[in-house]
Formats: structure tokens, C-alpha cells, sequence
């Protein structure tokens, strides 16, 4: 292995041990200063220079996806985050390189924020007892599926949540009796998460009906998945393990996108909506009720406030009132 292999190792290592980071972020951070390392073939650190990373930058411009398509803006972006940090952590253990505060990052265009009007909203988060499923239901008649899908939209619009926050929840760490719920975010950090009346109820509804032993709080219900589940538990119970046993597993973020896509045509709403997008609703609603941005802030689990203020301009109550109150007013 090079020195420079070597480094980069130990700095992905670092991510993880020092910084906190999650293994999503070093599995990025590794692909993007491996892709930087391909393109300028240098063999030592002190070999970067701010020429190099002006002609990567080029390059990264010019990269083309499947599609014919530019890396976006912020794709490029991550890339010389990664290098910038790798740079960084160079320079504290005084190693000879280019000077992290020499990487400037790419403008990026004003964030637009999609979030979902009442009336849309409210649809949305009634289709999955309007739509039917073929999937498997209780004794009593009612769809798993269906109370499944709308607890999850609840809940996604109630915390706030990212869905992969959402997706590795367990059914322990929810507390009903006090509404509310911790979660692990980005960076591992903790956060409280408070639950709505309306994702209560229907969370209460929906594990009242599961009879499965998975830890997860959302499953998926189907034969195949339940068969597993209780082969698992069955073994468990036994003491007899099989050697090629599935862990249990929950809903992935995948198959949660899914079903919002799904039940956001079956509400008939024409613009594209993602968990993210009630999210978003989620940050709208409480700054348009008068919630105070630092606390939002908390609420969605954002280190930086800046992060938070994208939503400001289309919540912004007191300028709206201003410009109905004195614009045009010479105007028959």
C-alpha cells in the first residue's frame, strides 16, 4: 500500500472513530477523493496544488451522466467537500499539502423548497384508507397495509422525520404514553420527535393488529416476509439457530417512497412528492403557525441554521402582510 493510500485509509478511519460519521458518508467520502486521486495521479500529498484542483474542477464539469447530464451543482460540490476535509485533516497532523482554506465551493443556486398546500395535503394523508390492497388482513378485516401506509404518512408529517430515520425505527423506542419518540439523525445525533393525535391513533391501530414478533415498526406484510419473520422468532425461542438466518428487517426508505409515490397519484396531486416533501410541509406548517426558526431548527435535526432557512421565504408572514396592507393602494 502507498503513502497516499495509506493516508486516506486512516483519514476514512478518522470519519468514523473521531468525527462520528456514518458509514454511508465514508463509503461517499471514499468514492469521491478515489475519483480525485484517478484523475490528478500524484503520488504524495505535497504534490496537490490549487492547479490540480482548478483543472478538477474542470473535469468534474464535464463529467456526463448516463443521461447526458451535467453533475449537479451540489454533486460537484460534494466532491471538494471531501477533498477539503482530507486536506484538513493532513494539515493537523502536519503533513505537507495544499491548504484547505485554498478549495472555494461552487455557488449554488437558491434551494427551492416543495411542500404541500391543506388541500393536498389532506388528501394524501387520507388515500391509503380509500385505496384498496391485495395484501393480507387481520382477523378482523382490516388491511395491515393499509394502516400501515397511513400511520407512515402520519407520522412522516407529524416528526418531521428523514426516510431513513423513519425506516430504522423499532417498535421499543416509540413512546405512545408520552407521544413522543427519539431519534438517531445524521452526524448519529439524538433528537426528540413529537407525534400528532392523528399519527398516535393510527400508529396504536396499526401495531394493535400486527401479530409478528419483528422489532421493526414498520414490516412489510407479505407471506413470504412473515414466514421468515416467525421461522426467526420460532428458532429463537428454540435455541436453534439456523447458520443461514435472516435477520429481521423493516421497510426499507426505498419501499417507503414508493408507497408515497403511490398514494400521491392515488390523491390525484400532479407534482412530485417524496417523504422529504412532507418534510418539508412538516417545517412550512410550524413556521406559518408562528414557530420560532431555532426551534424548527431542533425539530429537524439541522446543525446549522442556515440549513433551516430555506424555508423562511415562503413562510414569511409579516412581509405578506405588509405588501397587502400598503401595495397598490393609489389603484382603482
Amino acid at each position: 500500500m502507498s503513502k497516499l493510500e495509506t493516508l486516506l485509509t486512516n483519514f476514512l478511519d478518522h470519519l468514523i472513530i473521531e468525527k462520528n460519521r456514518s458509514e454511508r458518508t465514508r463509503r461517499n467520502y471514499a468514492f469521491y477523493l478515489k475519483r480525485f486521486f484517478e484523475f490528478a495521479r500524484f503520488d504524495a500529498p505535497e504534490q496537490i496544488t490549487a492547479d490540480i484542483v482548478r483543472k478538477y474542477r474542470l473535469h468534474l464539469h464535464g463529467i456526463r451522466m448516463p443521461q447526458n447530464e451535467e453533475l449537479k451543482s451540489s454533486t460537484q460540490n460534494y466532491h471538494l467537500i471531501a477533498l477539503r476535509a482530507f486536506l484538513k485533516y493532513l494539515s493537523k497532523r502536519d503533513i505537507k499539502t495544499l491548504a484547505p482554506e485554498k478549495i472555494e465551493l461552487g455557488k449554488m443556486p437558491e434551494r427551492q423548497v416543495s411542500f404541500l398546500e391543506q388541500g393536498d395535503l389532506e388528501r394524501l394523508l387520507s388515500a391509503p384508507m380509500k385505496t384498496e390492497n391485495a395484501s393480507k388482513k387481520s382477523a378482523s378485516g382490516t388491511d395491515l397495509v393499509q394502516l400501515r401506509d397511513k400511520a407512515i404518512l402520519e407520522l412522516l408529517f407529524s416528526t418531521g422525520l428523514r426516510v431513513s430515520e423513519l425506516a430504522g425505527i423499532k417498535r421499543d423506542e416509540i413512546n405512545l404514553k408520552h407521544d413522543e419518540l427519539s431519534v438517531q439523525g445524521k452526524g448519529r445525533k439524538w433528537r426528540v420527535v413529537f407525534l400528532s393525535n392523528q399519527a398516535k391513533y393510527w400508529l396504536k391501530m396499526y401495531l394493535d393488529k400486527r401479530a409478528d414478533v419483528n422489532p421493526y415498526l414498520f414490516v412489510p406484510h407479505d407471506r413470504a416476509d412473515e414466514a421468515r419473520v416467525y421461522k426467526t422468532a420460532r428458532e429463537e425461542m428454540t435455541g436453534v439457530k439456523n447458520k443461514k438466518q435472516t435477520n429481521f428487517k423493516g421497510l426499507t426508505p426505498r419501499s417507503i417512497e414508493r408507497l408515497v409515490l403511490r398514494y400521491t397519484k392515488a390523491a390525484g396531486i400532479t407534482k412530485k412528492v417524496s417523504p422529504h416533501t412532507l418534510r418539508h410541509s412538516f417545517a412550512t406548517d410550524l413556521l406559518r403557525n408562528g414557530a420560532d426558526i431555532r426551534s424548527v431548527q431542533a425539530l429537524l435535526g439541522h446543525t446549522s441554521i442556515t440549513t433551516t432557512q430555506i424555508y423562511t421565504h415562503v413562510t414569511d408572514q409579516a412581509l405578506r402582510a405588509v405588501h397587502k396592507s400598503f401595495h397598490g393602494k393609489g389603484r382603482k
